[in-house]
C-alpha cells in the first residue's frame, strides 16, 4: 500500500507543481534529462553485474520480446484503421508494448509474491530495458516528424542513447573491474528513476480534452493491461510451462506502461499528451488489473 501511496503522489506532486506555475514551462525536460543520462544507465549497473544466467531464465527474457512484437503489430494495424499520424502511431507503440517491470513491478512482486521472486523480474526488467534502448529508440527515431531516417542517424542515435551504453557497460566492466564499492552510488541513482519519472509525468499531465483521445488510451491500455499477459499465459500453456518463474514472467508483463518509454516519447515529440496519458491512466488502472492477474496466476491452476 505504501508503494501505491508513493506512486500517487509523486504524480500527484508534479500536477500540483505545473499547476502553481512555480517551475518552469519546460522543466520535465530537464528531469527527463537526469533520467536518460544519469539514472537509467544506473539501473544497469546496480543489477546486470549481479545476475547469473541459466536456461531456466529464457521465458522471462523472452516475454518482454514477445509482448512488443505483438505489440508493435497490434498498434501497426490499429493506426492503419483509424488513420492516425506516424507520431502518434510511435507512441502508442512505445507505452503499449514496454512494461513497467521495476517502479511498479518490483514493488507489485514484493507485495503480492516474495523477495526472492525479483531475480525473475529483474531478467524481464533488463530485457525491456535493453528494447527501449534499441529498438524502442529506431521505432521513437522512425515516427518522429521532426527527423528523417537514415541508417547513419539510427546507427548514431542508438549507439550515443545513454542507457545503452549503461547496459553495455555494465556488462563487459565487471569482468575487468570490480565495482561492488560503487554499488550504494547505483542504488542511489537507479532511486531516482521512478519518482522523478512519475513526478515529470505529473508535470505534463493534463486532463482537459483527454476524452478526445479515449480510444487510442483504451486500445493501447486494452493490450498492455489484459491482452500482453493473456498472450504469455498461452504460449506458456501451449509449452507445458508451469512454475514460479512462469507466474513471474506473466505478473510482470502485466504491468503497466514503462515510464521510461514516455519519457522517450516525450523527448522524440511523438503525441506526448496523449503518451503521458495513457502512462498516467495505466498505472492507476493497474493496481486493479495486477489483482486480477494475481488471482488468475494463483488460483487457476493454469500455469
Amino acid at each position: 500500500m505504501a508503494n501505491f501511496i508513493l506512486i500517487g503522489l509523486c504524480i500527484l506532486a508534479g500536477i500540483l507543481f505545473r499547476k502553481s506555475k512555480s517551475l518552469p514551462k519546460d522543466a520535465h525536460k530537464g528531469i527527463n534529462a537526469w533520467i536518460i543520462y544519469i539514472a537509467l544507465p544506473a539501473v544497469s549497473f546496480k543489477y546486470l553485474p549481479h545476475i547469473t544466467w541459466s536456461k531456466d531464465l529464457l521465458f522471462p527474457a523472452f516475454a518482454p520480446i514477445g509482448v512488443w512484437l505483438l505489440g508493435w503489430l497490434f498498434i501497426a494495424l490499429y493506426s492503419r484503421t483509424q488513420n492516425i499520424s506516424k507520431a502518434t502511431a510511435g507512441g502508442l507503440k512505445l507505452t503499449s508494448s514496454l512494461s513497467n517491470t521495476s517502479f511498479v513491478g518490483f514493488p507489485l512482486i514484493l507485495a503480492y509474491f516474495s523477495e526472492k521472486e525479483l531475480a525473475i523480474a529483474i531478467i524481464c526488467d533488463q530485457v525491456t530495458f535493453m528494447l527501449l534502448s534499441t529498438i524502442g529508440v529506431i521505432v521513437a527515431i522512425r515516427s518522429s516528424q521532426d527527423q528523417k531516417l537514415s541508417p547513419k542517424l539510427v546507427l548514431k542515435k542508438v549507439l550515443t542513447f545513454p542507457p545503452l551504453i549503461g547496459c553495455v557497460l555494465a556488462l563487459i566492466l565487471p569482468h575487468f573491474i570490480n565495482l561492488s564499492s560503487l554499488d550504494p552510488l547505483f542504488e542511489k541513482l537507479a532511486g531516482t528513476v521512478g519518482p522523478l519519472a512519475l513526478f515529470s509525468i505529473g508535470l505534463q499531465l493534463k486532463f482537459g480534452g483527454w476524452f478526445s483521445e479515449l480510444k487510442h488510451i483504451g486500445f493501447a491500455l486494452l493490450y498492455k493491461l489484459i491482452l500482453a499477459p493473456f498472450a504469455v499465459l498461452i504460449v506458456a500453456i501451449l509449452l507445458n510451462a508451469n512454475g514460479m518463474i512462469i507466474k513471474i514472467s506473466i505478473f510482470e508483463m502485466a504491468m503497466p506502461t514503462l515510464v521510461s518509454a514516455g519519457v522517450v516519447a516525450d523527448q522524440y515529440n511523438l503525441n506526448p499528451k496523449l503518451s503521458n496519458l495513457v502512462v498516467g491512466i495505466g498505472i492507476l488502472l493497474s493496481f486493479i488489473t495486477t489483482g486480477l492477474w494475481w488471482l488468475v496466476l494463483n488460483y487457476s491452476g493454469v500455469v
